[in-house]
C-alpha cells in the first residue's frame, strides 16, 4: 500500500527505515468509490491526497454553468485545492473520482505533524509544488499560444493513459474545446 508513495518520496529525500515507518503511519489510507465528490465549491479543503490508484478530476463551473476540467490526477500524483488547504478559505473548485480510488491522505494536522517530525520532507513538498507550478505555467502558455490540434497532441503525448480512462467530453473541457471538435481533431490526428 505504501510502496508507491515511498518511491515518490525517495526521488526527493532519503528517509531512514524509522522515518519511512512514521511517514506511512501518519498517512491515512482511504478507498473511495467511483463518482464520489471529494470537494465542492464553497467547501474548505481539509486534505492533500496522494493517488495510489485511480483517476480524479478537478474542475470548476463557469458563469454559463459548464464544467471546465482543470486537471486529471492519476497514480503517483497529488490532488488538493492548495489555496483552500493552506489558507483555510472556501474553494472554488470541485474534485471528484472518475474511477474507484485508493488515496493516502494528509490533513492539515497530520501534515504539520509529519513536517515537524521529519523536517526533510519539506523538500519533497517544495519540489512537488515547483513541479506543479511548472505544469500550470506550461498549460497556461499552451492555452494562449497554441492551436487546438497542438494542445490535443501535447495532451496525448504528455498523458497517454488518460484518454482510455476518462470520458472524451472531460478531455474536451480540459482542452477548452467542444466534444464535437475534439472528435474532429482525433480523426485528423489518426489520418496523419
Amino acid at each position: 500500500m505504501f510502496q508507491n508513495i515511498n518511491h515518490y518520496a525517495a526521488r526527493s529525500v532519503s528517509l531512514t527505515t524509522e522515518e519511512t515507518a512514521l511517514f506511512n503511519e501518519i498517512l491515512e489510507y482511504r478507498k473511495i468509490p467511483k463518482k464520489t465528490r471529494l470537494l465542492a465549491a464553497g467547501d474548505i479543503c481539509n486534505f492533500e491526497a496522494y493517488v495510489n490508484k485511480g483517476c480524479i478530476r478537478e474542475y470548476i463551473i463557469d458563469e454559463n454553468g459548464a464544467e471546465v476540467t482543470l486537471q486529471f490526477a492519476i497514480e503517483d500524483w497529488w490532488v488538493s485545492d492548495l489555496a483552500s488547504f493552506e489558507d483555510q478559505t472556501p474553494c472554488s473548485m470541485y474534485i471528484e473520482t472518475l474511477e474507484d480510488c485508493e488515496l493516502l491522505i494528509l490533513t492539515r494536522a497530520s501534515k504539520e505533524r509529519l513536517l515537524n517530525e521529519i523536517p526533510k520532507l519539506e523538500r519533497m513538498f517544495r519540489l512537488m509544488l515547483q513541479r506543479h507550478l511548472t505544469v500550470v505555467q506550461k498549460r497556461l502558455f499552451k492555452t494562449i499560444a497554441t492551436t487546438a490540434m497542438e494542445k490535443y497532441i501535447e495532451f496525448i503525448n504528455r498523458y497517454p493513459s488518460i484518454p482510455q480512462r476518462v470520458p472524451q467530453h472531460y478531455i474536451a473541457s480540459y482542452l477548452g474545446i467542444s466534444p464535437e471538435f475534439l472528435s474532429k481533431l482525433r480523426t485528423r490526428s489518426l489520418k496523419k
